[in-house]
Formats: C-alpha cells, structure tokens, sequence
C-alpha cells in the first residue's frame, strides 16, 4: 500500500515509519502540517496516519481540507489527547479512526490494515462470505453450509466487523470501538464472553474452526489457517 504518514514528532514517525516500510509498505513523510496538506491534497494514497497536533496547519484541518475537496482516503488520527469530547471531534471532522498516543506499532498497524480493506459507503458489499460461512447484511440473516444460525444482535455486529476485516487481525480494542462504540476499556470481558458465544454458533457444529485468536494481539476470522 502507499501511505502518507504526517507527524511532526521525530521518534514517532521514525518508529510508524519504519515499521510500515518493514511490512512492505511505500511511505511518504511529511513533518508539516502544510506541507502535508500539499501531499494529502494530491491524493493516490490508500491511507493517510496524521497526528493531530502539528505546526501551522493541524491535523483537523488537514482532514477537514481534503474532506472538503472530495478526498476519501481512510485517514488514521493519532493524538494525545484521549476524551470521548476529543475523538468524537475528529471522527467528525472525517477522520475514519483515532489512535491515542503512547500505542502499540502491532495496533496501529492493525488498524491501518482495516481502513485500508474497508469499501467505500456506497459499494459496501450486502453479502460477504468467508469459506461456507454467508452473512446478508440487508436482510441480517447468517448461514454456513446452507444452515441458518441465528444470532442475537450483538453477535451479528461482532461477526459483520470480522467478515468485513476478514484475513486481518482484529485487536480487543478495535472489537470494543467498533462493535460496542466504548472509546475506553471497561475491564470487563465482554468481547471474549461474545467471542466465546460466537464461536459456540458459528464453528463448533461445523468441524472447521473460522475465528481464531491470535495471542497477544486479537482475533482473525479466516478459512485459511
């Protein structure tokens, strides 16, 4: 993928930057928020990772300005500031999804990933399929192997976020923004009870596992492992 990476902190980037690249990514830096806005404006990136706070031109008015000009790139915000108060702001300002700083490279690069598998609104998929396993999303229905399972609504939530991020890891806390909107940790062991209940409905009657949990970082849901 080719990367755009705004940050005007020196380790910062040298660490997203670097590891990106290791993981066979093309990476352009900018440590400006002006000169950024330039690279981002020109466009061809699958996704964009810009901090928040930057020199002239921040990172809320970069993503505000490219929204603006029809620019739909995924864009990453990474920030230190961490309020329910400030992510709403940026996710509103068209950011697509925040990561407060210190982070983890594993989980910055798990959510650049699913950014960059995500389809555009209006060509989302209304049915996607993993193996024998179909989800409808119109009509919210879930089967394998031609058997209805039925779901409650959480767990349809949860299974649609991995359908959709299929083949890519998934971390606990995407899981909790995403599926169950908490921008915090509750320290409660929601995610693993649901996941634990998913796999009961969607694997355990079929002989072929699809959700697996990878240790130390998430979940992945796949037909290839």
């Amino acid at each position: 993928m080719k990367l755009l990476l705004i940050e005007d902190d020196s380790h910062t980037s040298e660490y997203v930057a670097n590891g990106l690249r290791e993981h066979g990514h093309v990476v352009d830096h900018s440590a400006s928020g002006r000169d950024g806005l330039f690279l981002a404006s020109g466009g061809g990136y699958d996704v964009m990772v810009i901090d928040r706070m930057l020199p002239v031109v921040d990172g809320l008015a970069i993503v505000k300005t490219i929204r603006g000009a029809g620019i739909k790139a995924p864009v990453l915000l990474l920030t230190t500031l961490g309020g329910v108060n400030d992510r709403v702001e940026g996710l509103e300002a068209g950011a697509d999804d925040y990561l407060t700083k210190p982070f983890a490279f594993s989980e910055l690069l798990a959510r650049v990933n699913a950014l960059a598998r995500r389809p555009p609104l209006a060509e989302e998929a209304t049915i996607l399929r993993v193996g024998d396993l179909e989800v409808n999303r119109l009509t919210r229905t879930v089967t394998r192997g031609g058997k209805r399972i039925e779901l409650q609504p959480q767990e349809f939530r949860l299974l649609e976020y991995l359908m959709c991020n299929a083949g890519q890891v998934v971390t606990r806390t995407m899981l909790l923004e995403n599926v169950w909107e908490f921008h915090f940790d509750p320290h409660t062991s929601v995610v693993e009870t649901h996941i634990s209940r998913l796999r009961a409905k969607v694997d355990r009657e079929f002989g072929e596992e699809l959700i697996h949990t990878v240790r130390g970082s998430g979940y992945i849901l796949s037909d290839s492992r």
